[in-house]
């Protein structure tokens, strides 16, 4: 990798932003692996717990848009990455975005930090301003704060980015396989320049010991120049599956054209109306300087193709690092918890069921942990896909996230319409809602032993309801609880006597799945 004043051999200090989000997940183990030391920045550290790297990283607690505490996280840093965007923390989410730049790059100077590098998104050549998405336009902004800073940057600006989890994979993959035939929204003949995920990283990582008169953008993609009509046409080739029928039609705009992605995908339409809108105007890479500091490998950047093909493999052998989803709902941290000693935070209502389990401690938790996703969540399975339709209809995330991993759960994992907030492995498994709620929702499963010895099963249900709506929510929803939350009950217990998943048992569910996953992504 060559080029003048490059610092190869040196080990630097880094501090990552969005760490637990899906590119800064897989980010922070290829900079341990290169030598660097990693000083990571999250609202809740916790939630890096479970990270196969965590005992490699510091992990510090705060939020970008709290001086002191980035001021804190830059200390002795060489090299900050800025990954968080505010997207989806509401409509003012520009101005959040500008906010949060700005005392990046001011605390980054004052520690005297040598580079910022940040991953933006690639713009349209000769398109106002105030004609694109506000999603590429506050990316945009973001990147020239970061190099009208005094700290010399490098922002990284990229198209589609194809890697097992991210947004616009499941957007592309759910979209092919679930629809032989489609009739789809005009942008489907929109030219974009997509790029695979490992790519990125070694671009990222590589950026790191760029020279220190290098302040610039620049622009990262793959081999490919292809339109989405393309794209999905060539995943069908990849993943196996008959050609597909793609009919485009001038009526579906990009923003009810995000509703219908919503709607057959498990990205929901707040992710997808910006991945829809970014796709107006054809986003086609200019340059590509960033060899000149990063030099490519033979056969790099992938080519689409292979791209996907290595997407895919990591899908079907379920060793997907990160996901979309792996960052949290914006504000949640900083909620209180159930545990909190006589609930400071005011109403807290409760629905509580143990039972006796006719089987071990270790079978039990074998089902507790393997819950959602294609398991199902063991009673009325009806209630819960109205209850993720119904928030999906609103503007949630729904129940189709599914799950990171079929067999094992970490904290800040997404789990369908919830989040684990706390695992404890054999004992406690807690759930808190992120579906759209007047109020805060956990649901906690705990595996004991009762006092003659016999393995018991714990569940409790909570709600903090604000205002009167939320206590309205909670009456209205409390005479069925007896059906799910009871039949959720004696069904998991049933499952760990028996030995079973919600489709039977452990190994022919994984005969099931492993035949399913490969119909769908063998050539």
């Amino acid at each position: 990798m060559a080029t003048n004043g490059r610092r190869d051999a040196e080990r630097l200090h880094c501090l990552v932003t969005g760490a637990s989000g899906y590119i800064g997940g897989r980010l922070v183990p290829e900079l341990l692996q290169a030598g660097h030391d990693v000083r990571c920045l999250a609202r809740s550290p916790a939630k890096l717990r479970d990270q196969p790297w965590a005992a490699d990283a510091e992990s510090v607690r705060g939020d970008v848009t709290d001086p002191h505490a980035v001021a804190e996280a830059m200390r002795g840093v060489d090299v900050a990455y800025y990954l968080v965007h505010a997207l989806g923390s509401g409509a003012d989410f520009e101005e959040t975005d500008r906010l949060a730049a700005r005392i990046f790059a001011e605390e980054a100077r004052k520690a005297g930090v040598r580079r910022i590098v940040y991953l933006g998104g690639l713009t349209p050549r000769g398109i106002p301003q105030q004609s694109l998405s506000p999603h590429l336009r506050s990316r945009a902004e973001v990147g020239r704060i970061f190099l009208d800073s005094q700290v010399p940057a490098t922002v990284l600006r990229a198209a589609v980015v194809i890697g097992s989890g991210s947004a616009s994979f499941e957007m592309l993959r759910y979209l092919t396989e679930r629809l032989p035939v489609m009739v789809t929204p005009s942008w489907v003949h929109t030219r974009t320049q997509p790029i695979g995920v490992r790519d990125v990283l070694r671009y990222l990582v590589g950026s790191a010991t760029m020279p220190d008169d290098v302040d610039r953008a620049f622009d990262i993609g793959g081999p490919d120049v292809l339109t989405y009509r393309e794209m999905m046409c060539r995943y069908a080739a990849v993943a196996g599956l008959r050609r597909r029928i793609i009919v485009p039609v001038p009526v579906l705009t990009p923003r009810l054209s995000s509703h219908w992605v919503g709607l057959v995908t498990p990205v929901p339409a707040s992710i997808a109306r910006p991945l829809t809108l970014s796709l107006r105007h054809e986003v086609v890479c200019q340059e590509h300087d960033i060899a000149r500091y990063v030099s490519d490998p033979p056969g790099r950047p992938l080519p689409f193709d292979e791209a996907l093909a290595l997407a895919l493999r990591r899908v079907r052998d379920a060793q997907v690092a990160t996901r979309w989803s792996s960052a949290s709902v914006p504000g949640a941290p900083s909620d209180p918890l159930p545990t909190d000693p006589d609930w400071a935070g005011g109403s807290l209502y409760q629905d509580e069921r143990q039972l006796s389990v006719d089987g071990s401690r270790a079978a039990l938790w074998k089902v507790v942990e393997g819950i959602g996703g294609d398991n199902g969540w063991y009673s009325f399975p009806l209630a819960w896909a109205v209850r993720g339709w119904l928030d999906r209809f609103v503007g949630g995330v729904g129940l189709r996230r599914g799950r990171r991993d079929a067999q094992r759960l970490r904290v800040g994992d997404s789990l369908d319409f919830w989040r684990v907030e706390e695992i404890e492995p054999g004992r406690l498994l807690r759930l808190r809602a992120e579906m759209r709620l007047p109020g805060l929702a956990w649901l906690e499963m705990y595996v004991e032993t009762d006092p003659e010895g016999r393995t018991r099963y714990r569940q409790r249900a909570l709600f903090h309801p604000r205002g009167l709506l939320g206590h309205a929510y909670w009456w209205s929803v409390s005479p069925f609880h007896a059906v799910v939350f009871g039949g959720m009950a004696r069904n998991i217990s049933q499952a760990a006597a028996k030995g079973l998943t919600a489709h039977g048992s452990d190994q022919r569910s994984s005969r099931i799945r492993r035949r399913r996953s490969r119909r769908s992504v063998d050539r």
